[in-house]
């Protein structure tokens, strides 16, 4: 009972197949495209399950890579389908899809049941997983929107953004340079580190600690659609108007949590500092910002992305003729949609990088703490 319980998601894909065969062929009789081999894709799905229960003795790796093939390449006979059957195919394609994605799930189960104790082995396994959740997004994204024949301007297929990014790699890379390498980072670091400079003094002076408190949570709550016209009219149109937003976005954040964290140690720590006739300097460095650190890390990680949305938002108020902001705000305006999704990817990706590099610093520094081991 516990083995067909682990291996429902086949069984299931078996009975969809199954079910497809009754509504084939793959596409409407309306429809102009190849109809391909429904046939064949339902077959390869039994005998995935097939082989799956044949190598059930053996390890989960063995038959998530059964589980995988079988899945991906289902997969990619179907999408091929759709080339002239856009809006054309039929309940088999749709039930098909169906039970690739839950061969592919089962085979996600199948790796994530394994506890290799090779550190490459493991770090392959958690890219692994994450990577066919997110293929499985595209090919369903791929699938609903080619299938059903959404409108272009709506939705475009993640193929179609892929084709826009390989032929605009010049114009993605000038966008990236005007508003990550120039605005986000120096925005970043300018409020990252004022906020912390800042914080360090509102610790040592009280007045600052109950004046300033209340006021950073005030400015964190400020719309950056109001922040972002009056730094434009201030700084002018270039990335430095920008970059000001963006510290605005990130001087608070490090602020309150850098002064949560330097509260953070506990009382019998302190005791055991002043019994060593520590000053107010060598507490700080040596006790108070070691502990701060986990809250520090959740600024600087918060502030990775507050900084790439309050980049990209202001150039919407005016910015050279390069930026991303500027790109999508001006390609939306000529219905070039694909252009806008594929700088909406790019950032997406450029904002990934940067948050786990800095989560990859954090746990190089914070490797006592909890979280990290």
């Amino acid at each position: 009972m516990r083995r067909v319980i682990r291996n429902w998601h086949s069984l299931a894909a078996s009975l969809l197949a199954v079910a497809a065969l009754t509504h084939l062929p793959l596409t409407l009789p309306d429809a102009t495209g190849p109809s391909g081999h429904g046939m064949m894709i339902a077959a390869g799905i039994v005998v995935t399950t097939l082989l799956l229960q044949a190598f059930e003795a053996s390890g989960p790796a063995l038959r998530g890579t059964i589980l995988f093939l079988g899945a991906h390449l289902c997969a990619l006979a179907l999408i091929l389908n759709l080339a002239g059957n856009e809006g054309k195919m039929s309940a088999a394609f749709f039930i098909l899809v169906a039970a690739s994605w839950l061969l592919a799930w089962a085979s996600a189960s199948e790796f994530s049941r394994q506890e290799p104790r090779q550190k490459s082995l493991k770090a392959f396994l958690r890219l692994l997983i994450p990577a066919i959740f997110g293929a499985w997004i595209l090919i369903l994204w791929e699938v609903v929107t080619r299938g059903f024949g959404v409108p272009f301007i709506l939705l475009p297929p993640p193929s179609a953004i892929g084709i826009r990014i390989a032929g605009s790699l010049a114009i993605l890379w000038a966008d990236v340079q005007q508003t990550i390498f120039k605005a986000v980072f120096a925005g970043y670091v300018i409020g990252c580190t004022s906020g912390f400079v800042v914080a360090i003094l509102a610790d040592r002076v009280d007045f600052l600690r109950r004046g300033l408190m209340p006021i950073g949570n005030l400015m964190s709550a400020l719309p950056i659609i109001g922040v972002a016209p009056i730094m434009v009219m201030w700084f002018g149109f270039d990335w430095q108007s920008k970059a000001a937003v963006v510290t605005v976005m990130t001087f608070f954040p490090m602020l309150v949590n850098t002064v949560a964290g330097l509260s953070a140690t506990g009382t019998m720590e302190r005791d055991l500092m002043r019994t060593y006739a520590s000053d107010y300097s060598q507490t700080l460095t040596k006790l108070r910002l070691p502990a701060a650190m986990p809250f520090i890390f959740n600024a600087l990680k918060i502030n990775s992305t507050l900084a790439l949305i309050g980049a990209i938002v202001a150039e919407f108020f005016g910015t050279p003729i390069v930026g991303m902001g500027f790109r999508m705000s001006t390609e939306i305006g000529r219905m070039n949609v694909d252009m806008v999704w594929a700088e909406i990817a790019t950032a997406a990706v450029a904002g990934s990088l940067f948050y786990g590099l800095i989560a990859l610093a954090e746990r190089a520094v914070t490797f006592w703490h909890p979280s990290s081991r």
